[in-house]
């Protein structure tokens, strides 16, 4: 019955052991990078993938409907080539700067909650912190111009899905359907001599109930959509790194301070061991 209390209780023990150490491992998780890390991951991702579609809708929708020679559109061709290759490069640069940024938190959640033991922040892990936060700054404020640029499209897509919803209006008083036009030249997406250029009454109807253009207008509002999350993830970022310079910096006054501390208790342990020696040998 003695060996059966003490297997209980070494189980106890055990249990103890592994509760206390899933707490302490959960106690360094820097939940804060990790719920911005998510963010960004889907803001990126809604951006990049959402946006990459829409511009191949949207070339589609101009090729058929509004700029019939393709030599009038060439440029727009590349243009919109290039673009859905800085979205790769985008989605890319952001996946790997997420992971570093995490891995940054780790890094200063450990260097915060281990302040009382051997481990110590340096220079150049407090340099790097720094480097973060106005790197983090910088991608911030080129975020808000992606954001706003992303919000042009769906602004002209707009225009173009209330004319048609104007149109199909049963309480629309209006003369001639085929008078009510949307010109796309006017925005420069195409040059003006391009042949249609602009789409007129039944026309204009039907490309609004193409798949072509449904499918691109939603996918621009949830690319812009994704563009603004990955604000808000850069924003946070910022807040985060910006706190966790200021706690490394404070971590490294505290240990200079612990180190000199210590020095001058072995100072004053040897002058006492010294005079209490002294004392002795004058006995």
């Amino acid at each position: 019955m003695e060996t059966l209390y003490d297997d209980t209780d070494d189980e106890r023990q055990e249990k103890r052991g592994c509760f206390e150490c899933c707490i302490k491992c959960l106690g360094g998780v820097p939940y804060a990078s990790l719920v911005a890390t998510i963010l960004c991951f889907c803001g990126v991702a809604l951006f990049c993938g959402c946006g990459h579609v829409a511009l191949t809708g949207t070339l589609t929708i101009l090729e058929n409907h509004f700029s019939k020679i393709s030599a009038d559109h060439a440029m727009l061709t590349d243009i919109v080539q290039l673009m859905q290759y800085v979205i790769y490069g985008i989605a890319s640069f952001f996946f790997l700067y997420g992971i570093i940024l995490l891995a940054e938190g780790f890094y200063t959640t450990s260097a915060v909650k281990e302040l009382h033991s051997e481990f110590k922040t340096t220079v150049c892990g407090r340099c790097i912190s720094g480097m973060f936060v106005f790197l983090t700054y910088i991608l911030g404020i080129a975020w808000l111009g992606v954001f706003g640029f992303s919000a042009v499209p769906v602004f002209l897509f707009y225009n173009m899905w209330s004319t048609c919803a104007a149109m199909r209006s049963p309480t629309a008083n209006l003369t001639s359907i085929d008078s009510i036009c949307v010109d796309v030249r006017q925005y420069g997406i195409i040059p003006w001599n391009a042949t249609p250029g602009k789409a007129c009454g039944s026309t204009l109807s039907d490309i609004c109930n193409t798949s072509e253009f449904y499918l691109s207008y939603h996918l621009y509002i949830v690319a812009c959509a994704g563009a603004g999350a990955t604000v808000i993830a850069l924003i946070h970022y910022l807040m985060i790194l910006s706190a966790n310079w200021a706690y490394l910096k404070d971590a490294s006054h505290l240990h200079a301070y612990q180190d000199i501390k210590m020095k001058e208790e072995r100072e004053l342990q040897d002058i006492q061991s010294r005079s209490k020696e002294c004392l002795n040998s004058y006995s």
